[in-house]
């Protein structure tokens, strides 16, 4: 099975820098909005026909070369009992906001039963998609879904999730919490899914210090945990709002791919990362909001950048700094994927 980040797709001789999008299936398509008028959320998430339907949606109208699982992070909380409803954004019944207060949640059946809805889609989809097609999971990073459970929201300075890594709740949590997520991680793989992501959306309110003394060996762990049974299945990590100084302390051994976000200058990550990673990123998100004339200037602009780093074209994947917005123009997705296509070759 091809693999966008080992057999790059053929065109002309000339292999073409991939892309695919963080949120690519999601509220800015009508193909995504059409479903959602007789389906809730959760629906579309739980039930595998439809959550292949959503994820196709993208790949069939505007040619990604990577579809990437439709469904939410935030179900590991929703397994450890924590309550998760979605009126419309997600809503916790629980607030961790002690030591003990974790021992009050009990978990909603194995992780076998509880995430079956993800494998299922995941087989659902390797079959439907086109083998030249990168099939990607998902599962959310540590310290994200601790953050969540203790803030309810990513919004803010964190300031009680960050107490929360010295008075042992961090700790307890993944005690608690991690088997579940790698379990998450380990059934989409089995599924079909042909490369996970990490998404690290909150990470990025830690100062270094915190970021090596208590993110770091939580999640080196629970990528070898999953690379135990996977060795072969690429692993991708996206940290938002993170410097140089903490993509440093990756472990490359693990780590396949970092995804890089807008504050970072495109041409600099490549020359200090890509003998040791491929590179996702990192255009930003607000940018395909624009009138296709200044989009373009920009896309072009951003290759020209990147011309001293021609050599290391094959480690690149395009990508947004961070997720669709929910309001981003369809044509504009269309033709950024188009110009991916036609102009990043090597």
């Amino acid at each position: 099975m091809n693999n966008i980040f080992e057999n790059r797709r053929q065109s002309n001789s000339q292999n073409h820098v991939p892309v695919w999008f963080m949120r690519q299936a999601g509220r800015y398509h009508d193909h995504y909005q059409n479903l959602k008028k007789t389906n809730t959320f959760l629906e579309l998430c739980k039930t595998p026909k439809l959550a292949q339907e959503v994820t196709h949606g993208p790949m069939d109208e505007f040619h990604f070369d990577a579809a990437i699982l439709f469904s939410d992070l935030l179900f590991p909380l929703e397994h450890l009992g924590s309550g998760l409803e979605y009126s419309p954004g997600p809503k916790l019944s629980f607030k961790y906001s002690s030591l003990d207060s974790l021992d009050t949640l009990k978990m909603k059946g194995t992780p076998a039963e509880f995430y079956n809805f993800q494998k299922q889609a995941c087989t659902l989809l390797r079959s439907s998609l086109d083998d030249t097609k990168t099939l990607l999971g998902f599962v959310g990073a540590p310290f994200t879904l601790y953050a969540y459970l203790v803030e309810g929201s990513h919004a803010g300075s964190l300031v009680d999730s960050k107490k929360g890594l010295y008075d042992g709740r961090f700790d307890k949590l993944m005690e608690v919490m991690l088997p579940s997520v790698i379990a998450e991680a380990k059934l989409q793989l089995e599924g079909g899914a042909d490369a996970m992501c990490i998404f690290d959306t909150a990470v990025g309110e830690l100062c270094l210090k915190d970021y090596k003394q208590f993110i770091l060996p939580h999640l080196h762990h629970m990528i070898k945990e999953i690379k135990k049974d996977y060795p072969n299945k690429k692993i991708i990590y996206y940290s938002r709002n993170t410097h140089r100084n903490y993509l440093d302390q990756l472990d490359a051994d693990l780590i396949d791919v970092i995804g890089v976000d807008w504050r970072h200058t495109l041409p600099e990550v490549f020359e200090r990362f890509s003998d040791r990673f491929y590179i996702q990123g990192n255009f930003d998100p607000c940018w395909l909001h624009l009138p296709w004339g200044q989009l373009k200037t920009n896309l072009d602009e951003l290759k020209a950048s990147m011309e001293s780093q021609r050599k290391n074209w094959d480690k690149w994947i395009f990508g947004l700094g961070h997720g669709v917005l929910q309001h981003t123009p369809t044509e504009n997705v269309k033709n950024t994927v188009k110009w991916v296509h036609e102009n990043l070759m090597y």
